[in-house]
Order: structure tokens, then C-alpha cells, then sequence
């Protein structure tokens, strides 16, 4: 069974996107201002020079009035020759102008250009400093995390072991019951302690685009029977209607059954923990072109339209004053859908209920 390594796009992916977006922005907006200027040179020159040709030749036009006028006859010929040789004596001081302009801008563009890649190249060091550091820093608290986790579980084992030593040598007299009740409740104090750690774990994993599943292709329907006999007893004792619904001849897909578990737990103790008693919940599966696709419906007061993409960010609640948990499941269920390839979403109406799909390759798209 492979083990596979996947997860949202890292913060760092997102940085490279933006860096690249706003060097083509300002590499069109360094190109635009270069042509305008070199446009509005190249506009100022070519008036000045328009206005030194007006004036040249208003000078020989008067110059040719005053000698009709008042010299002796100058041979056509000559008088030719002599503004022919003034013309190019005037295009090559042009045509010097105009080279040593082209090499002026050349040197400039170059300048520039070199002046860019320094910079460019300082802020590419300074951001591989910045990631380097970084790197060091999340391997430093995936370390102390990994150490901490482990601890912390093993001394929550050994008190939900002497819980369960309590429990079994009370006896059946009140004081006894009384110490079984407090045994239970410290199992399911450890219990949710030790998912809160896992919880956090995950969260890491996802964050540094390390969240591990190992996918394999099997058939749905174990999962779903897995699921139900979980929390079919939590939905009767708060008075809620568990339904499954399976659909299609078969249920094949490729998934982590473990992980995809851990999925459909996050969703449905949300739908028994804000449906009210009476209420109905759906567990529905069933092929969608080359996918299977799960779906927890619920009838409680739904969720509003502009909630629903952010449902799956980090420590989102429905209600601020609700400190069941962390915010984290629907979060890390999304880490894990898309880790497997899938894709999770929410719709719902106000008062409708909701209902939170999620879909996982089929057994059609795997053999593609």
C-alpha cells in the first residue's frame, strides 16, 4: 500500500505566484513608461527639428529676396550647391545626434536593466534567508510537537488505564457507582484530549503540505457501517434520526480508510451537535461519473450563504460563544479530501439544514 504525501498549496506557493505577478506587472509598467518616454523624446526632437527646418528655410527665403533685390545674380548652379552641401553637412550632424542618442538609450536600458537584476537577485537572496529560517523554524516545532504529542498521549493512556482499573473494581453499593460514573467521565476527558492532539497534529501536517494518507481501492460500503455503528448510538440518545442510504451496484473507490473515517466523523457530530432533537440526519453515497460521493445531510438551521466557503477555514465556528472544540474538524476533513484527490463543499439554505459533500476517486478514475 503506497503512502502518499499531499495537501492544500503552501503559503510559500502562494508567495511565489504573488512575487511573479508583481515583477510582470512591473516589468509592463518599467516597458510602458521606457516607451513613453523614449516616444516623447523622440516627439520633442523631431519638433525642434521641424521648427529648425522652418527656420532655415525662411533664412534662405529672405536671404534669396534681399539678393534679387539688391546684389548682383548669383549662378543657380552654385547657390544649389551650396545648400546641397549645407543639407548634408546638417543630415550628418543629424545623423551623429541620432547614434549618439541610440547609444545613450542603449547605456541607459542596460543600466536599468543591470539595476533590476540586482535587485532582483538581493530580494531572492533576502526570501531564501527568510525561507531558510523558516524551514528551520517549522522543523524545530514539527520536532517539538511530534515529542510533545507522544508524551502527552502516552500519559493520557495511562490515566484513561487506571480510569478503566477504577471501573472494573468498583463495587455495586452507591459508592461504587459513583466511582464508575467518575471513571467514565475521566474516559471521555481523555478521549477528547487525545483527539484535540491528534487534531493539532493534523493541522501541522496540512500547513506544511505533509498530511498522509495511504490510499487503497475498496469497496465504501465497510466505511459507511463503520460510521453508523459510531455514532448511530450518540444520535438516539439526543433524539435524532440516523438514516444511510446507499446507491449504485457498486461503491468502489480509492481511499484511506481510516482517514476518510475521520472525515465523516467530523461531519457527522457536527450534523448531531447542531440538529435539535427530533431532527433527521442522512448519510448518502453513492457514484457520480468516475467518483464516489458522500453526503451528511442534516435538518438544523443551516448555515448563511456567505459561510459557506469559510465553514472549512482554521478555528471557524457557527457560534463564538461555542467552545466544544477548536474549529479544526471541518478544516482537516478538507486537508484530507483533497489529499486523496477529492473535493468538499457545504450548501445550504437558513433554516433548511445543510449538507456537506464530499467526493473521493472512483474506482473508473483510478484505473485511468
Amino acid at each position: 500500500m503506497a503512502t502518499q504525501d499531499a495537501g492544500p498549496k503552501l503559503p510559500r506557493d502562494h508567495t511565489d505566484e504573488g512575487l511573479r505577478v508583481e515583477r510582470e506587472k512591473a516589468d509592463r509598467e518599467y516597458a510602458q513608461r521606457q516607451n513613453a518616454i523614449e516616444e516623447g523624446s523622440d516627439a520633442a526632437i523631431n519638433k525642434a527639428r521641424e521648427q529648425a527646418d522652418e527656420a532655415l528655410q525662411a533664412a534662405r527665403d529672405t536671404a534669396d529676396a534681399r539678393r534679387a533685390r539688391n546684389a548682383a545674380p548669383v549662378a543657380k548652379e552654385t547657390l544649389t550647391q551650396e545648400r546641397a552641401d549645407e543639407d548634408a553637412a546638417l543630415q550628418g550632424e543629424r545623423d551623429t545626434a541620432d547614434a549618439e542618442l541610440r547609444d545613450e538609450r542603449e547605456e541607459r536600458v542596460h543600466a536599468l536593466e543591470a539595476l533590476l537584476h540586482l535587485e532582483r537577485a538581493e530580494t531572492d537572496l533576502r526570501l531564501s534567508g527568510e525561507r531558510t529560517h523558516a524551514d528551520e523554524a517549522l522543523a524545530t516545532r514539527d520536532h517539538f510537537m511530534g515529542m510533545v504529542s507522544h508524551d502527552l498521549r502516552t500519559l493520557l493512556g495511562g490515566i484513561a488505564l487506571q480510569a478503566a482499573l477504577l471501573k472494573r473494581g468498583a463495587g455495586e453499593d452507591e459508592a461504587g457507582r459513583k466511582a464508575t460514573q467518575a471513571a467514565e467521565k475521566i474516559q471521555r476527558f481523555t478521549a477528547r484530549m487525545n483527539r484535540l492532539i491528534g487534531d493539532l497534529v493534523d493541522v501541522a501536517s496540512i500547513e506544511a503540505g505533509r498530511i498522509r494518507v495511504a490510499p487503497a481501492l475498496q469497496d465504501a460500503t465497510a466505511l459507511v457501517k463503520d460510521s453508523l455503528e459510531a455514532f448511530q448510538p450518540l444520535a438516539s440518545a439526543q433524539g435524532l434520526t440516523l438514516d444511510v442510504e446507499l446507491r449504485g451496484n457498486t461503491l468502489m473507490a480509492k481511499f484511506d480508510h481510516e482517514r476518510v473515517l475521520q472525515v465523516l466523523a467530523n461531519l457527522l457530530s457536527n450534523a448531531i451537535k447542531f440538529t435539535p432533537g427530533g431532527g433527521r440526519i442522512a448519510l448518502r453515497v453513492e457514484p457520480v461519473h468516475q467518483s464516489v460521493r458522500f453526503s451528511v445531510t442534516d435538518t438544523g438551521p443551516g448555515i448563511p450563504s456567505h459561510q459557506l466557503e469559510v465553514v472549512f477555514d482554521r478555528f471557524w465556528q457557527a457560534r463564538s460563544e461555542d467552545r466544544r472544540g477548536l474549529g479544526l474538524g471541518l478544516y482537516i476533513s478538507k486537508g484530507i479530501v483533497e489529499a486523496h484527490g477529492g473535493r468538499i463543499w457545504a450548501e445550504s439554505q437558513p433554516g433548511q439544514g445543510s449538507t456537506f459533500r464530499f467526493t473521493l476517486p472512483g474506482a473508473a478514475a483510478t484505473a485511468t
